[in-house]
């Protein structure tokens, strides 16, 4: 392994790179030449490079901008100061010496920038380019994988750059990168799947790898050229294809004997994905064709990336959902849960391409392939119940995030983790072994004594040598399709709980409905006998009273037995409308009324229906107090027959309303009126009665007639 360039650290401070403004270095590399106008009246205010030599104008300060360039290109030049308008070509102009020069222009507020450089020597024909870039399209497009695409990208870009080395960089997801592709001369050594700390290409540089996607540095030993004159506020370069480099990228390219660079991003849903960089061992330039070739050819890479990786993503999707299908069909069909699951672990771990897998319910914990100890599995799988905001969790460097799984990383790296219920507990785990790795680095990651401005391409250290790295305590990452399937086969895991479940209490819920009906036939004929036995009785003490009746002639009790049997009849009446329903303990009182009301109305005479008013609030009362409370209502109908009305039909008014803690049943006639204070026998029955419900019973004069009034508790 080599030692650090010692050198290095005396021309920059290394620890400050990262803080570089690279963007206003405030001069260009010499090859070109700078034009700074002010965008409102296109004047020369700064320039930078051989302008008096090149354009032949010595007196340019101030001078309009098409004095140099034309109108038309003034023009065109002018025109990017527009809102949202981007920089890029406008043209070409010939200088008096007979030089061609490629021109570009951008805005950089408040200045329109214009570039010049030289141009292609020969003309290459337009249909012989898009042949060309058409051709690698197609290659690009066929390649089975990412790999091939890679080595095809490599070989591509050095057939339209001629640069002796070319190489497919990828950012990795800590930021460090790695070659996977090169194209080379063969006399080189080889930069291929080496890795690069994320420190050589600072944040601010992949930045501008975003913003400005190519970058020609044609001769690394080049002097900067300054801005002149100095401008008061430093002009931003961050669109300019001549800024001139950081010191520190151009000495790591001496360091390797590079001789010229250049980089193309490969930019993948506005995010840096890699680069295309290319090395030549003397200077060598790309005119603005065949950087304009590049940035298309890179952009259809950057296409054919995404689409290899939405193509392998659909792939494991597929595979991932036939087998989701297959399991969900075994546990939907098959026993108890927790028993198929056991019997189909070896399915549910190829399903994740898992080593191993392991259910643990309550506290029973059944595994299959290679897993940690029991001890620690269950102790894993505590944890992941702490986390249950995360029912779903995945890493393939479980040590970093539980430090005990250090003691088993060789049977469980990796780890994808589901929690299904915190209560029981019940979890799912599927293990991955660790993956020892060997990683190829270009120099010495962890060392800080070199850093990268990495404004080129990418750029190993002062000491590039290769320097080996075992990396452990790594599984192979689960990809995204697989976590996304642990997250449906939870859910579909507890959607089959759930659907047992409510099978379950459905099955309990018949059998619960089979007994009530057998109680309910039960209930029916118990009912139907003791109305059976009360009706008969009622109706055995009515005939006595009516022999004894007929056996006498004193015509006082005539009357006395006559009223007995009505209120037999009435008695008899409330038992057969009561029990004829369903429901026993609780009745609609206002209903059983109105139907009381109907049934008493037809035993004292048709002539009555007429004349009853009926309005009632529906109002529920237990069966006790609604027996009461009818054989009430028929003494005060029986009353308002007899002495209201002399036994003739006429107007009563039936009402029944209820407060929060009170029910209230009113029976009102026009009739004589109350005629003494004398009590019968029928109004001491009624006192009785109402004090049996705990109520009270309130007689009014009607204006005419008898208003009475009996106030009940609810309960």
């Amino acid at each position: 392994m080599a030692s650090e360039n010692p050198a290095l650290s005396n021309v920059v401070d290394l620890d400050a790179c990262d803080q570089e403004p690279i963007h206003v270095p405030g001069s260009i590399q010499p090859h070109g030449m700078m034009l700074v106008a002010d965008s409102e009246w296109r004047r020369v205010r700064h320039v930078a490079g051989d302008i008096e030599g090149r354009l032949g104008v010595a007196a340019w300060e101030g001078q309009p901008l098409h004095l140099l360039i034309g109108e038309r290109l003034s023009t065109l030049a002018g025109a990017m100061s527009e809102p949202g308008r981007a920089g890029g070509f406008i043209g070409r102009i010939g200088t008096s010496a007979g030089e061609r020069l490629d021109v570009s222009a951008h805005f950089s507020a408040p200045y329109i920038v214009v570039e010049l450089e030289t141009a292609a020597a020969v003309d290459v024909p337009t249909s012989l380019v898009l042949d060309g870039l058409a051709a690698a399209a197609t290659g690009f497009e066929q390649a089975a994988s990412l790999a091939i695409l890679c080595e095809k990208a490599a070989r591509e870009f050095r057939r339209l750059t001629g640069f002796d080395r070319v190489m497919i960089y990828r950012f990795l997801d800590d930021g460090a990168g790695r070659v996977l592709a090169e194209d080379k001369r063969r006399d080189l050594h080889s930069f291929l799947n080496q890795h690069f700390p994320a420190s050589d290409i600072p944040q601010q540089a992949r930045a501008l790898y975003v913003r400005n996607t190519i970058r020609v540095i044609p001769d690394v030993s080049y002097a900067p050229v300054a801005l002149r004159p100095n401008a008061a506020a430093p002009l931003d370069m961050s669109d300019s294809s001549l800024r001139s480099v950081s010191p520190v990228h151009l000495q790591y390219l001496a360091n390797m004997g590079v001789g010229a660079s250049a980089s193309i991003s490969i930019v993948k849903d506005g995010s840096l994905w890699g680069l295309i960089a290319c090395h030549h061992d003397t200077p060598r330039t790309l005119t603005y064709d065949a950087r304009a070739a590049c940035r298309s050819l890179a952009g259809n890479l950057a296409r054919q990336i995404k689409a290899k990786k939405e193509a392998e993503g659909y792939r494991q999707r597929i595979r991932l959902r036939g087998f989701e299908d297959d399991i969900v069909a075994l546990l939907s069909r098959e026993g108890a849960l927790d028993e198929v699951l056991s019997h189909h672990l070896s399915e549910i771990g190829r399903m994740m391409a898992a080593d191993g897998i392991a259910v643990l319910r309550g506290c029973e914990l059944v595994m299959h392939g290679i897993c940690p100890g029991d001890g620690d599995v269950r102790a894993l799988a505590a944890w992941l119940v702490a986390r249950i905001s995360e029912p779903v969790l995945s890493t393939d460097e479980l040590s970093d995030i539980y430090p005990p799984a250090k003691a088993f990383q060789n049977a469980g790296s990796g780890m994808l983790g589901v929690t299904l219920s915190a209560d029981e507990p019940w979890v799912l785990i599927w293990f991955r072994v660790e993956q020892i790795e060997t990683v190829n680095w270009a120099g010495n990651p962890h060392k800080t004594t070199a850093a990268s401005d990495a404004h080129g391409p990418l750029t190993p250290r002062a000491s590039f040598e290769a320097w080996r790295e075992t990396v452990r305590g790594r599984a192979r990452n689960w990809v995204l399709p697989e976590v996304e399937a642990a997250k449906r086969l939870r859910a579909a895991l507890l959607d089959i709980q759930q659907n047992r479940r409510v099978r379950e209490l459905n099955r309990q819920l018949t059998v619960i409905l089979s007994d009530k009906d057998l109680l309910l036939q039960q209930k029916d004929f118990l009912v139907g006998e003791v109305h059976h036995r009360v009706q008969n009785s009622l109706q055995l003490v009515s005939a006595f009273l009516n022999l004894q009746a007929r056996a006498s002639e004193n015509p006082e009790l005539h009357v006395a037995l006559d009223e007995a049997c009505r209120r037999l009849s009435a008695v008899g009446l409330v038992h057969r409308r009561l029990y004829r329903g369903d429901q026993i303990e609780l009745v609609d009182v206002a209903r059983y009324i109105e139907e009381l009301c109907a049934d008493t109305v037809s035993f004292m005479g048709e002539d009555w229906s007429q004349h009853l008013t009926l309005n009632l609030s529906p109002s529920i009362v237990s069966t006790d107090r609604a027996v009461t409370l009818g054989l009430v209502l028929t003494e005060l109908l029986i009353n308002s027959n007899k002495h209201a009305y002399d036994g003739a039909a006429g107007p009563i008014e039936i009402g029944l309303a209820e407060d929060r803690t009170h029910l209230h049943l009113i029976v009102a006639d026009r009739g004589a009126g109350k005629a003494s204070a004398r009590k019968g026998f029928g109004s001491r029955i009624m006192d009785a009665l109402v004090s049996q419900l705990r109520g009270t019973i309130a007689y009014t004069d009607n204006q005419p007639g008898l208003r009475i009034e009996v106030t009940v508790p609810m309960a």
